[in-house]
This record gives structure tokens, C-alpha cells and sequence, in this order.
């Protein structure tokens, strides 16, 4: 029954993602956002929408062994499963000047997390994140918040220029009933995630327990990679659609989001323990971005098929490792 009611949860998790995806991504292309920067704000803070109902359920729930192993998990599932998997269907073009930046910004953040790790292991006590350390990656999350506002405003605002040369059409009645059905299936998506995240957390924790294994194995496995699933589905149909800056700027957005909101909105509701292992976690995960960055110096900034199957294969190994280890 644990099983299942941790499946019902993901379920809804999923569920709820993908309603909130589509709902959010047809709003933001009424607006006439890019494709790249629908993928860096909306798409990825959508799709990373599990992965903070989940940690901040588990910390008022005094359940935080999950959180750390969550976005840790997640983060790592994003760069190696996800965006190799969407090489693998269709390469991948890490052109553009959005996705050049949020590369160079998650690498930056994930540095900063993992100083933040290593500082608390150096001090006496409990090694964890502390509400101090939550504060400094939220204001951190207001910088991006700023840039990615600029950027929406300075869209919008060619959005406008084109209307008033009369080269679009005014909003016709039937495309304001649209958007009130994309507001629905936003609400919808909030409610299924709200659900699933409280089924998760709660019978995440009880399967730990029940195979006896450290409850971050099942927050890097279990519950990362449920709650990496709309990242996951985003993303593959992005390469299917061939739009590779939707596709990348999901995944880079998603992983900044995991570090600089849903980890520190967590944390200062309850400090979140480090588990053993989390400092290898996140230097993995830093080192999958710098591999990235490899790919776009040498492969003409071309994520192709062998490359997606190297990182895919990455992910697998590192998850092996980690779950013998434990």
C-alpha cells in the first residue's frame, strides 16, 4: 500500500506539472515571449513546481531527510537524464545568448551551494543549511528574478512595437476564452501538485523505512526522478518540436530554481540536514554543467546523439554508485 499511495502521489505530481506547464507556457505565448525565455521562467519554474511543494510539505512536516536528496537528485537528473535524453531523440543547439548566460549563472550557484555544504561540514554540530544560507541563496534567486524581468519586459515591449505597426491582430473574444481555460488548467496543475506533493513526502519517508535504505537514496531516486518527470516530458517534446532553446532553457532554469528557491524556501522553515554523500551530489552535479560547457567549446555548440548517451550513461552510473554506497 506504501507503494501505491507514493505511485498516486507521483501520479499527481506529474499530472499537476503538466497541467501547470501547459496552461502557463500557452498564457506566456499569448503574451508573445520567447521560446527561450518561456523556457528559462515559466516552463522551468513550472516543472520544478514538485520539487518545492515537496520540500516545503516535508520541512513543516518535520520531514526534511528528503529535501536535500530531492534537489540534489532532481538537479542531477536534469543535466544528465533529461537533457541527454532529449540529444538522443534530436541534438541539441546550445546556441543563444539566454542559454549562455543561465549556464554560466548555474555554474556560479551550484559553487555557491557547494562552499555553503562544505562550510557546514567544517563547523561543529549537525552539517546542514541553515536559514542564514537560505537567506543568501533567496537574494541570490531576487538577482535572477531581475535580469529574467528585464528580459520579459524588454520582449513584451517589442510585443507592442509589432501591434502598433499594425502587423498583429487585436486579442479576439475567443482567444480571451482561451486564456481562462489556461488559467484553469493552471489552478488544476496547483491543486494536483499540492495532493501529490503530501502523498509523496508522506509515504517517501515510509518506504525509506520500510527497505531500510538512508532516505536519501529514495529522495535522489524515488522523488527526484518523479518529480524530474515534467522536466523530463518538457523537454523531449521541445527536441521533438526541434526547439532547442525551449529545451535547454527548461533544464537550466529548473536547476536554478531548485537551488536558489526551493532549497532555501525549505530551509527557512525548518534547517535542512546534509546527508552523507550530499557534498559528491552536488560536485556531480556542477560537474555535469561544466561538461556542458565542454560540449559548447568544442562541439560547436551541438549536444549530439553520442554525447546525450554519454550523459545519460553518466547519470546511470553515478545513481548505481550511489545506491551500492549507501
Amino acid at each position: 500500500m506504501t507503494v501505491l499511495w507514493l505511485s498516486l502521489g507521483i501520479c499527481l505530481l506529474l499530472a499537476g506539472g503538466a497541467a501547470l506547464v501547459s496552461g502557463s507556457s500557452r498564457l506566456a505565448g499569448r503574451l508573445g515571449i520567447s521560446p527561450a525565455l518561456v523556457g528559462l521562467t515559466v516552463v522551468a519554474f513550472g516543472t520544478s513546481a514538485p520539487e518545492l511543494v515537496v520540500n516545503v510539505i516535508g520541512a513543516l512536516e518535520n520531514e526534511t531527510s528528503l529535501a536535500f536528496g530531492n534537489v540534489a537528485g532532481s538537479n542531477i537528473a536534469n543535466l544528465g537524464l533529461v537533457l541527454g535524453v532529449a540529444a538522443i531523440i534530436r541534438p541539441v543547439n546550445l546556441q543563444g545568448q539566454l542559454v549562455r548566460r543561465e549556464l554560466a549563472l548555474l555554474m556560479l550557484v551550484t559553487s555557491m551551494l557547494a562552499v555553503m555544504v562544505i562550510d557546514s561540514a567544517l563547523s561543529e554540530g549537525e552539517t546542514r543549511i541553515s536559514r542564514s544560507d537560505g537567506l543568501i541563496l533567496l537574494l541570490m534567486f531576487s538577482t535572477v528574478i531581475y535580469i529574467s524581468l528585464g528580459d520579459l519586459l524588454r520582449s513584451r515591449q517589442d510585443q507592442l512595437v509589432l501591434r502598433a505597426e499594425g502587423l498583429e491582430q487585436a486579442i479576439a473574444p475567443t482567444e480571451a476564452t482561451a486564456a481562462g481555460r489556461d488559467w484553469l488548467y493552471i489552478g488544476a496543475g496547483v491543486f494536483g501538485l499540492l495532493i501529490g506533493g503530501q502523498l509523496t513526502i508522506t509515504y517517501g519517508a515510509q518506504l525509506a523505512s520500510l527497505l531500510g535504505m538512508p532516505p536519501v537514496i529514495i529522495g535522489l531516486l524515488v522523488v527526484a526522478l518523479g518529480t524530474s518527470m515534467p522536466e523530463l516530458v518538457t523537454s523531449i517534446i521541445a527536441a521533438m518540436r526541434r526547439e532547442a532553446d525551449l529545451c535547454v532553457g527548461n533544464v537550466l532554469g529548473s536547476n536554478l530554481f531548485n537551488i536558489l528557491f526551493v532549497l532555501p524556501s525549505s530551509a527557512l522553515v525548518r534547517p535542512l540536514p546534509i546527508p552523507k554523500g550530499g557534498l559528491l551530489d552536488v560536485l556531480f552535479s556542477l560537474a555535469l554543467a561544466v561538461a556542458i560547457v565542454l560540449v559548447f567549446l568544442t562541439g560547436k555548440a551541438l549536444m549530439g546523439r553520442i554525447t546525450g548517451l554519454v550523459f545519460v550513461l553518466a547519470y546511470l552510473a553515478y545513481m548505481t554508485y550511489r545506491v551500492v554506497g549507501a
